[in-house]
């Protein structure tokens, strides 16, 4: 099965939407230069009501890994996801205590060799390249890339997709799972209920094929 997350919810309204379209994880985002941050009390409120099925990712931007660590206890946190440019001894101090998704952006002469430098990473995370923007661009990440990486490791692909591609990034790149931001929202933080279930539909619609 393709994991769907949902990334950057903001609000009890979005979370309660995802779950009941079948989302299997919901990112939380604590970089502050987001437009989708999210306040720690409101993502504890949130992640308190969360059934056991969803898993909650916390989305971390260059954070000290005691921080990390830190909030993943205090919020219950059942994955991080490292979205800046952590070294490898970031994640190999953090992953003894929590599964931690590294993400990378990704251009097409990105070196597969990378990953083996993350050796203690649970999965990875392909968005696409931009020099300014941690996540949550809408640009579209390399499927080629993608595609080759995903016959060896869990990759998580985001970046660019929407309700009307996501069918074939899953058909191509048959990754472990399938994020999504801004494909699903009606301004940044704030989720089109109607996309985001259009958008897992589409994802198990593809599994099928």
């Amino acid at each position: 099965m393709v994991r769907v997350k949902i990334c950057g919810i903001t609000n009890a309204k979005d979370a309660q939407a995802a779950v009941d379209a079948g989302a299997n994880l919901l990112g939380f985002n604590f970089y502050a230069k987001s437009p989708r941050h999210i306040a720690e009390e409101t993502a504890a409120e949130i992640r308190s009501h969360l059934p056991k099925r969803v898993k909650a990712v916390g989305i971390f931007v260059n954070h000290l890994p005691a921080d990390v660590i830190s909030l993943r206890s205090s919020l219950g946190l059942d994955a991080v996801q490292l979205h800046g440019d952590e070294p490898p001894e970031a994640v190999a101090e953090i992953a003894p205590v929590v599964p931690v998704i590294k993400a990378f952006r990704v251009e097409p002469e990105f070196p597969q060799t990378t990953l083996d430098q993350y050796s203690h990473a649970f999965a990875f995370l392909f968005d696409a390249a931009h020099t300014d923007q941690y996540g949550g661009t809408g640009c579209t990440t390399d499927w080629d890339v993608a595609r080759r990486a995903a016959a060896k490791h869990r990759i998580i692909l985001a970046g660019g997709l929407k309700v009307e591609n996501v069918a074939a990034a899953v058909r191509i790149v048959r990754p472990y799972g399938i994020d999504v931001a801004s494909g699903v929202e009606s301004s940044p933080g704030k989720k089109d209920h109607g996309r985001l279930r259009e958008f897992i539909q589409e994802v198990r619609r593809a599994e099928r094929r």
